[in-house]
C-alpha cells in the first residue's frame, strides 16, 4: 500500500533533513558528470591525472572536470564517494521498493489516460518523450549547476534564496507547459 502524500513529504523532509546534519545536502545531478568522466577515463586514461598543483591532487584537461581545483577529477578517479553512493543506493533502493511490494503492477506500467488522450497508445513515443524530457531536465541542471533535489529541496531547506528562485522558475516553467501538453482531458 502506498504512503499517502503527507506521510511520503514528512519521510523526505526527515532524509534530507538528516542527509544535512550529518553529511552534506543533496544533490545528484553532478554524479551523472562523474559517470560520464568514469566511462571516459576508463577508455582514455589521460583524461583524469594525479596531480602535485591541483588542489584536489587530481587535474583533467577537460576544463568541467578540472572545476574547483580538480575536485570532479577526483571523484571521477575515487568514485566510491558519499555522493556516488548515495546515487547507487538510490536506484537500488526504488529496486528494493518495488520487489518488497509485488513488483510494479500493470495498472502503473500502462500509459495513463491523459497521455493517451493527447499523445495516443504508442509505447515508443512515450519512451522517446521520457528520454527527451530527462535528457532536457539533465541538461538544464548541468547549466544551472545542480538539479532539483539540490537546488530546491536541499537549497530551501536550508532557505537559501536561490532554492525559493529556482522553485519558483521551476512552477512557473512548468505548470504552463504541462497545461499546454495535457490539454486534452483524460
Amino acid at each position: 500500500m502506498p504512503l499517502n502524500w503527507k506521510t511520503g513529504g514528512l519521510a523526505l523532509g526527515i532524509v534530507f533533513f538528516a542527509a544535512v546534519l550529518l553529511i552534506k545536502p543533496i544533490g545528484v545531478s553532478t554524479q551523472f558528470v562523474i559517470l560520464d568522466g568514469i566511462l571516459w577515463d576508463a577508455a582514455s586514461p589521460d583524461v583524469v591525472v594525479q596531480s602535485e598543483t591541483a588542489k584536489s591532487g587530481y587535474e583533467s584537461p577537460n576544463a568541467y572536470l578540472n572545476k574547483s581545483g580538480g575536485k570532479y577529477a577526483k571523484n571521477v578517479a575515487n568514485p566510491l564517494n558519499y555522493s556516488f553512493v548515495f546515487v547507487i543506493a538510490m536506484m537500488l533502493g526504488a529496486g528494493l521498493s518495488a520487489a518488497l511490494r509485488g513488483g510494479v503492477p500493470a495498472s502503473e506500467r500502462n500509459m495513463p489516460e491523459i497521455w493517451r488522450a493527447n499523445f495516443g497508445n504508442s509505447v515508443a513515443k512515450r519512451y522517446i518523450a521520457a528520454f527527451i524530457a530527462g535528457f532536457l531536465v539533465l541538461y538544464g541542471a548541468r547549466l544551472a549547476g545542480g538539479c532539483t533535489s539540490g537546488h530546491m529541496m536541499s537549497g530551501m531547506m536550508q532557505t537559501a534564496v536561490s532554492g525559493y528562485i529556482f522553485a519558483a522558475g521551476a512552477f512557473l516553467a512548468g505548470i504552463p507547459i504541462a497545461l499546454f501538453l495535457f490539454r486534452k482531458e483524460a
